[in-house]
């Protein structure tokens, strides 16, 4: 691992596009909402260092000295042309306010050492937004610095060129996603310049679309990829109600991008709800440029939504698909196939930590793998209200039992069960 050790923030793009995204719809929408983010590490047993905490700490101390440079305000005014001048104003005099920011370290183990770390966000949404993605990355930079370090960089290179190849001469359009649980900045460097170069050399149908990390894509002239994320779904519903939520998150989102980045993110709160509201306006439908699947089975979602749009009049291979979850190489390439079969021409698929945290560990001799941390930072509550997403992977569920409760009699859920997490 001598590669250098940079959990703090270096570039504000350093994050997903969907946030910038969100953000300004935040900003034009709700601009005096308070909101709560909060950490869950989906992975009882992997405990943290107290070590690796205070590292998490200091990082996120130093987010204050990254501001929007006017070479980074050029790139986002003419890959963007989406974000307002408005909106990129505000962005030029933002800063990170680590006092936003609590971090607890709870320590299990009887020296102290190990123990689980409590982290919230608070402040008002359309600030506090942008902590969720580069916390994620230093969280995962310093654990893998500190306490699982049976590992390195032997062979990263060629193993995301190896993937960029399949992925190409098996015809799949793909980005990379990975930025939230990367092993670290240099390791998503490593991958993305990879894919870049495999997808300019390798012959084949596929390609490499971009990636969701708008610092890397400044970097390697590639296209920023992403639209919206499960928090505006979240955040809407929690302040405007659960009844017809879809319909209207929808629409106050068009209302901000009006023919621009239509892609709706189908599994807040199931996509069994989200269908309900989606197919009761077949012109909202023709408009919206497409779907993104994450979560449950996607062998089943494609023919799911080519029947639905088949129902609605409207022709299945006009509209993009977008699958992102939990996807490897072998998986994306048996989606595409199952595409290629139902006639859907234009399928997307967004891959992150099977690209950005795939490692074995060295002790091993690459046989065995180092695995990633299964952690999420999500949207908790606004202005007081509880957030809550009911996800078509129940291991994915989370928040108020009794808020849940109620969008599950709204929708004709009961069925389903609770979460026992919050």
């Amino acid at each position: 691992m001598s590669a250098p050790f940079s959990p703090s923030l270096t570039s504000i793009l350093d994050t997903d596009l969907y946030k910038f995204t969100m953000q300004q719809a935040v900003l034009h929408h709700f601009p005096d909402v308070e909101a709560t983010y909060r950490f869950t590490n989906r992975t009882k047993t992997t405990l943290f260092s107290r070590q690796s905490i205070e590292r998490f700490r200091t990082a996120v101390s130093q987010f204050t000295d990254v501001s929007l440079t006017p070479e980074e305000h050029a790139f986002l005014q003419s890959t963007c042309p989406y974000f307002t001048p408005a909106y990129l104003s505000y962005l030029s005099t933002y800063r990170f306010k680590p006092e936003q920011v609590h971090i607890t370290y709870v320590p299990l183990s009887a020296d102290g050492l190990f123990g689980n770390v409590e982290i919230e966000a608070v402040g008002p949404w359309v600030e506090t937004i942008l902590w969720e993605v580069p916390l994620m990355a230093a969280l995962s930079e310093c654990y893998f610095q500190t306490v699982m370090t049976d590992w390195n960089y032997d062979g990263q290179r060629e193993l995301a060129y190896e993937k960029g190849r399949v992925l190409t001469e098996s015809g799949c359009t793909f980005s990379e996603f990975g930025t939230r649980r990367r092993r670290s900045y240099h390791a998503q460097d490593i991958v993305i310049e990879a894919l870049v170069r495999a997808s300019r050399e390798v012959s084949g149908r596929g390609r490499l679309s971009g990636t969701s990390n708008v610092h890397f894509a400044h970097k390697y002239g590639i296209a920023p990829i992403g639209t919206i994320a499960h928090e505006w779904f979240m955040g809407v519903a929690a302040l405007k109600g659960y009844e017809h939520t879809h319909s209207v998150s929808l629409d106050l989102w068009e209302t901000v991008y009006h023919d621009s980045i239509l892609i709706a993110l189908t599994d807040t709160f199931t996509t069994d709800a989200f269908f309900k509201d989606f197919v009761a306006d077949p012109e909202r439908a023709r408009r919206w440029t497409g779907l993104r699947q994450d979560s449950g089975d996607p062998f089943v979602f494609g023919p799911r939504v080519k029947a639905m749009y088949e129902s609605l009049g409207i022709d299945p291979s006009e509209k993009l698909l977008v699958y992102s979850d939990a996807l490897n190489v072998d998986k994306v390439v048996r989606l595409q196939k199952q595409a290629d079969e139902l006639g859907l021409a234009k399928v997307s698929f967004g891959i992150g930590t099977h690209l950005t945290n795939d490692f074995k560990t060295a002790s091993s001799g690459g046989t065995e793998k180092s695995k990633a941390l299964n952690m999420v930072i999500k949207l908790a509550s606004v202005d007081g209200k509880p957030c809550v997403k009911i996800s078509d992977d129940l291991t994915k569920n989370m928040g108020d039992k009794a808020t849940i409760e109620h969008i599950k009699h709204v929708y004709h859920l009961e069925d389903l069960p609770i979460p026992t997490s919050n």
